[in-house]
């Protein structure tokens, strides 16, 4: 199960808002939706959740290109939401890379028709690995993200299942996020 929140700073504290990612395709239309929520130009954090599985945290700051931090990037990988967030910038790939191997590199030897591969084995193929290794296990992106706003890089690196609650406790936006959980 997902959740996805917007929490915009404003004089007043923080506003949160439920928002549905449905729509939104690309990391330019997640910035977009985040500037929408707020005129001010003030900062704007997405938060998004996969239970048990994933957190991830767009920073918008007005015109800005936004920030992102991913807590499990391979496992965000298999997510739609996650997908929208690993940008080739973020995971150290040049642009249109998807990480995919192209046919001449997948060793397409039979195997695929039950045939063994031990051949394959023996010669040291590559296989796929080469897109595994693409999307790394554990976080990417900017861990100091949350720094100015009261959380350090070591306490977001050590955030549970339960991140996106733990993150708007430490802004004193815990009762705002409530409201649209």
């Amino acid at each position: 199960m997902y959740f996805a929140a917007l929490l915009a700073r404003t004089e007043d504290g923080w506003e949160a808002s439920d928002t549905e990612l449905d729509d939104v395709e690309t990391l330019s239309d997640l910035a977009d939706l985040a500037r929408e929520a707020s005129p001010d130009e003030d900062t704007v954090l997405v938060l998004i959740e996969q239970e048990d599985a994933w957190f991830g945290v767009v920073r918008v700051d007005g015109e800005e290109d936004p920030r992102i931090y991913v807590s499990d990037a391979a496992a965000a990988a298999r997510s739609s939401y996650g997908e929208i967030l690993l940008t080739d910038e973020l995971l150290g790939r040049d642009p249109g890379d998807d990480g995919s191997a192209d046919l001449d590199a997948l060793d397409l030897d039979g195997t695929e028709d039950g045939e063994s591969d031990e051949d394959d084995d023996a010669e040291g193929g590559a296989g796929a690995a080469g897109s595994a290794e693409s999307v790394p296990h554990g976080p990417v992106g900017d861990a100091q993200i949350l720094d100015d706003l009261g959380v350090s890089e070591k306490e977001l690196r050590l955030m549970s299942t339960d991140a996106v609650t733990e993150i708007a406790e430490s802004l004193g936006a815990s009762e705002t996020l409530e409201t649209v959980r």
